[in-house]
């Protein structure tokens, strides 16, 4: 993704009107673009058609939970759809034959402003148990997305043995294989944490810095509450997800905006998005146990001020990419070095798999973002393993920054400990506005940390898709404690690089699914599959 669209409001094209492919029952929806929300009414029955053969077995339920609405059969479900707009606390229930339908855009809460005033502001929660499953209907995949407003959350919490499952209409039906993507646009929370792409005139991280979520043309995030929380998200897939609506306008698989550091995110799978895994714009939020699985674009993206930790990422990008600028993680400044918040990004022990030959790198770093890296490994046999660009209006600064800038938080040129490389070629470069960061450049940052390797053979970092190999298994840890802040304990200490230890290592197993990408385990479903009902 480019830089220049971080700090425009975006408009999304959509249809107001869309139709319930099951049962043939219409809703009157606004699509996002028009920013006006319409209660369904009740849906008028029709007779069910013949289910398209489901690679599940079970009966549908009888009946729908209280505070969702009996929308017929889907596959072997029980289609019980959520109110478009929720207003007051609701939980769904794990029923057996149960589905929970996004019919166009959902709304958890009304946007209650950065400061929490905001008139007509209501703050609820969405509470869904472990083991649910929640797909949208994909009449029109542009208008069909979850959006958790400021003042909300979303209690999504799995187990291991029943994580919660985000999918597409198509995965009831027997309609999904493993090149799928794109059919319905995914999760967004909203919070009220610093950003710095103020659509106002106020300083970035003011309380009334906000801007409107990429995609959607109400969405609101941003404020001035580091620890504000949008709720918890734990042991949950979200399948074919992220829309490319237009160039730069993109709903992604799970989409952070504003989040707080008192949001919950960790055991999150994101199979097959058309764009982004994962995008962060700004907040504080961190984030641990990854698993994202063909994003088609970037597999992590972070941008606008984001200053986070994240640790335990296995990164594994669609092998025949159908957009061409993407990568295993895109951090982006906003246009600007000297934009506050800067963002700061901390990763810890991650594994970056690109087997695409549609990118330059595997890791893209712009001029204005802070980045430390430590306990990585990086395979790409296709190009390179990192490529730093200066920011889009640098004025004449790269990424190997002038003194003058630490008085605006600064922190220095990215930094690399206990990181292995094993790519076609370290580095790729990119002129912007006639500056380079130069393979030198780049690969004097590099060799300034400790324990790296700038060139371990193609392939002979990982076997196995993902498990270390060879360099990878005696490269000594960077203890990523000392990483954290006074009063954090966020980070952990390993004795091993990369996202897993190995293949007794077994956090990524029975709650994530299988498919061409990445297999997982004999616990794990394939991800064109859904468990027995």
């Amino acid at each position: 993704m480019t830089i220049f669209k971080r700090t425009s409001l975006v408009l999304l094209a959509g249809t107001a009107c869309m139709a319930l492919s099951a049962c043939d029952g219409a809703d009157s929806v606004a699509s996002p673009g028009e920013g006006v929300i319409v209660v369904p009414g009740t849906p008028t029955p029709s007779p069910t058609p013949t289910p398209t053969p489901t690679p599940t077995a079970g009966t549908p339920a009888t009946s729908c939970p209280t505070g969702t609405t009996d929308v017929g059969i889907i596959g072997n479900y029980r289609s019980c759809r959520l109110p478009t707009l929720i207003t007051s606390a609701l939980s769904l229930p794990k029923v057996a034959g149960v589905a929970y339908e996004i019919n166009g855009r959902v709304d958890v809460g009304v946007d209650i402003g950065g400061a929490g005033t905001q008139p007509g502001g209501i703050a609820t929660t969405l509470t869904i148990a472990a083991g649910s499953l929640v797909y949208a209907n994909t009449t029109n995949a542009d208008n069909d997305y979850m959006v958790v407003n400021r003042g909300s959350k979303l209690i999504a919490e799995g187990t291991e043995t029943q994580p919660i499952i985000f999918t597409a209409q198509a995965n009831l039906t027997g309609g999904v294989t493993d090149e799928s993507q794109g059919l319905w646009g995914g999760i967004i929370l909203a919070g009220r944490a610093p950003i710095s792409n103020c659509n106002n005139t106020v300083p970035g991280g003011n309380v009334a810095c906000e801007n409107v979520v990429e995609g959607t043309s109400t969405a609101l995030y941003g404020g001035a509450t580091p620890t504000d929380s949008s709720g918890s998200v734990r042991y949950v897939q979200i399948r074919y997800s992220g829309t490319v609506i237009s160039p730069n306008n993109e709903l992604q698989g799970l989409t952070l905006g504003g989040t707080g550091s008192g949001t919950t995110l960790d055991h999150i799978q994101v199979h097959n998005s058309s764009d982004d895994g994962i995008e962060i714009f700004g907040g504080r939020s961190n984030l641990r146990y990854l698993a994202l699985t063909g994003s088609d674009d970037d597999g992590l993206d972070t941008d606008v001020g984001w200053q986070g930790f994240v640790q335990f990422v296995l990164a594994i990008q669609k092998p025949n990419n159908t957009q061409t600028d993407n990568y295993s993680t895109e951090i982006d400044s906003n246009g600007s070095e000297d934009a506050l918040p800067r963002q700061a990004y901390t990763l810890a022990n991650f594994t970056f798999i690109e087997t695409s030959t549609a990118t330059n790198a595997a890791i893209r770093l712009r001029g204005g973002a802070d980045a430390t890296f430590v306990n990585g490994i990086v395979s790409n046999p296709n190009s390179a393993c990192l490529n730093i660009i200066a920011g889009a209006d640098a004025g004449g600064k790269t990424t190997i920054r002038p003194a003058e800038l630490t008085t605006l938080q600064d922190k220095g040129p990215p930094v690399f400990n206990s990181v292995v490389f094993s790519c076609l070629t370290p580095y790729a470069t990119t002129t912007v506005n006639g500056i380079t960061v130069t393979t030198d450049e780049q690969q004097a940052i590099f060799r300034a940390g400790s324990n790296n390797t700038e060139s371990a053979a193609v392939g002979s970092a990982v076997t196995g898709t993902f498990l270390p190999a060879g360099v990878s298994s005696t490269t000594t840890a960077f203890n990523a404690t000392s990483l954290n802040p006074s009063g954090s304990a966020f980070l952990v200490n390993t004795s091993y690089v990369g996202a897993v230890n190995g293949s007794t290592d077994t956090w990524y197993r029975g709650w994530t699914c299988n498919s061409n990408r990445a297999s997982f385990g004999t616990t794990s479903s394939a991800c064109t599959a859904l468990p027995t009902n």
